[in-house]
């Protein structure tokens, strides 16, 4: 079978890869436009297209601003796929390239349940007990095709979205090999809208954190350790930490331990210890060095 792979990250480098060693025909990669990276914007292309020239893999490689484009939708359809495999691409099919072959997108979530942009973060944000990939036939809505099937990832204490990342490329790489070698004995299943739910895109204000729940604050932690990480109003970055108890009641931010290589902070609703802390515009340092540099003391506030 002929197939139109269509992604952009490490995650779907995982999944092109996984087809490769399976022998698929994969007859062309499409992938986000090389983007400016860091201070210096240097150009940088996607992980999956680096992996190709690493690789010196031969294969058509196309990086639209817009899958709208008549030409584009042209290239598709003289590709002639007997599948187009969408993963983290990031962004959306038209109808025009929907009706030229099976859309087939590996989505991060247990779907119906996080439709859209960060699904991965949301789970861990919300401390659910399981995660996983749905293979979706992709239609004109938002996440919200029939169901081809499903593989789960058991979310464990510690858990954070690089790790989740990692796991979940694994689980969705072994899920489109079945989907596709069985295609035509499955039975598209749709969705129960009663169960719907929606993840926006991430915003860097998502981030900042008061010291009110620690419980909270260390599922945020998990969840935007990629970005936009979680940070104080003085821009401080907390960058590593663990929760240490969830029921004391303390005045929220005063310090309430200092040991060795850590602090012990009191949130308003249980305490977090910290390691490692990094001030605006410098790097990360041990946050007990830290609290010398600013002369904050047991009893303080953060």
């Amino acid at each position: 079978m002929k197939i139109v792979f269509m992604g952009t990250p490490s995650y779907a480098t995982v999944v092109f890869e996984k087809l490769l060693q399976e022998n698929f025909n994969l007859v062309a990669l499409f992938t986000q436009p090389d983007k400016k990276v860091g201070r210096k914007q240097v150009l940088t292309a996607s992980h999956i297209k680096q992996f190709c020239k690493k690789i010196g893999l031969s294969i058509p490689i196309y990086q639209p601003n817009s899958l709208k484009d008549d030409n584009i939708v042209k290239i598709i359809k003289n590709l002639k796929p007997d599948f187009i495999v969408v993963c983290a691409y990031g962004k959306i099919l038209p109808q025009s390239i929907l009706e030229i072959a099976p859309c087939i997108n590996l989505h991060a979530s247990l779907l119906p349940k996080y439709r859209g942009a960060s699904p991965i973060q949301e789970a861990i944000l919300n401390n659910d007990k399981y995660t996983g990939v749905t293979a979706m036939l992709m239609d004109k809505g938002l996440d919200s095709g029939d169901i081809l099937g499903y593989k789960y990832l058991k979310i464990t204490p510690t858990l954070d979205t690089p790790s989740a990342f990692n796991k979940l490329s694994i689980v969705a790489s072994k899920l489109i090999i079945y989907i596709l070698k069985n295609y035509d004995e499955l039975k598209p299943k749709k969705q129960n809208l009663l169960e719907v739910s929606y993840c926006g895109k991430i915003k860097k204000s998502d981030g900042l954190i008061v010291f009110d729940n620690a419980s909270i604050i260390y599922q945020k932690f998990k969840a935007y350790k990629i970005w936009p990480e979680i940070f104080l109003d003085s821009l401080l970055k907390i960058k590593e930490c663990k929760l240490v108890e969830t029921i004391s009641v303390n005045k929220a931010g005063r310090i309430l331990e200092i040991l060795k290589d850590s602090i012990i902070i009191g949130c308003s609703i249980g305490s977090l210890q910290i390691f490692k802390v990094q001030p605006p515009s410098k790097k990360v340092m041990n946050v007990v060095d830290y609290i010398r540099g600013v002369r904050k003391n047991i009893g303080d506030i953060f």
